[in-house]
């Protein structure tokens, strides 16, 4: 567990120090095609900024963006008191609870650190688990709070918003800028950049998103089975959740690595790219443990 919050740390810096080479990158074209490098460096800065103000700020944007409602003890006792109770078991503050209205069964956690952070389920997991399986759920986001995977997952999904916006400002201003005077056409260098940044920009955040999730998701698992003592109450819980085919009303792509399932349901050709480990796979490893237990 030392090793993976030491991990976490190193790699949420190596993530900021990334994005901040692909803001600089940005803001470089920006003003080359502009032909003002002042209008670059403001980019750049912009980036910067942005990256800054995301670190204190993604939480509270991932739960607006999921549409959490915070929820005190006699909302749902039953839910305030299996966080409550795994947060004293295991020596943590006391997370603020969010309930999410959506009849998709599903929670995430988020924050960017154990003393500011948030958990929150949906409806459709409330009504869809009970409290053995409840628990389970929420010992695996309990475990990404301990484990500090909620600060590289609010950044990531921070900054891929920043890089979004970016690309998106520098997409419209190459659009803008980017025509001869004499005959009307676009410049066909300023046009590859486009077609370069509008296919591997998005690549990049995915595989970033990718790679700091799968193995995190499997670490969550073991972990909060510890917590619980009790492999099969989270199998079980993964299993309703795997045969539940309903999407989320308000899923975004870039905070699918947050949940502790994959909010838009894929097929089988978008589970080659999917955030998550196959449900199946992480069920076998529960039940393995569960058997040694």
């Amino acid at each position: 567990m030392y090793s993976a919050i030491k991990e976490n740390k190193r790699n949420t810096v190596l993530i900021i120090g990334l994005f901040l080479l692909i803001f600089a990158a940005i803001g470089f074209l920006v003003g080359w095609l502009s032909d003002s490098y002042d209008m670059g460096i403001i980019v750049t800065l912009i980036g910067v900024i942005y990256a800054f103000v995301e670190y204190f700020a993604a939480s509270r944007q991932a739960m607006t963006m999921a549409g959490g409602q915070e929820i005190q003890k006699s909302d749902n006792p039953m839910l305030w008191n299996v966080v409550e109770n795994l947060a004293i078991s295991q020596g943590l503050p006391m997370p603020r609870v969010f309930i999410i209205n959506d009849p998709s069964p599903n929670a995430f956690a988020t924050g960017r650190d154990p003393q500011h952070a948030s958990v929150a389920a949906t409806t459709g997991l409330l009504d869809m688990l009970d409290k053995r399986e409840l628990t389970g759920v929420m010992a695996h986001e309990m475990s990404h709070v301990k484990n500090y995977d909620i600060r590289l997952n609010t950044i990531v999904f921070g900054l891929c918003a920043a890089v979004g916006f970016l690309s998106d400002l520098m997409l419209r201003m190459v659009f803008s800028g980017s025509y001869d005077d004499d005959d009307n056409h676009v410049n066909p260098l300023a046009l590859l950049l486009i077609v370069v940044m509008i296919v591997f920009i998005p690549i990049a955040a995915m595989l970033i998103r990718l790679g700091i999730s799968r193995q995190r998701e499997y670490l969550a698992d073991s972990t909060g089975a510890l917590m619980t003592r009790d492999p099969e109450g989270l199998a079980s819980a993964l299993a309703k959740l795997g045969g539940c085919d309903i999407k989320m009303k308000h899923a975004s792509s870039t905070m699918a690595h947050m949940y502790i399932n994959d909010p838009s349901k894929p097929g089988f050709m978008a589970n080659l790219f999917s955030t998550h480990p196959p449900i199946e796979d992480r069920i076998k490893r529960l039940e393995a443990s569960g058997a040694k237990m």
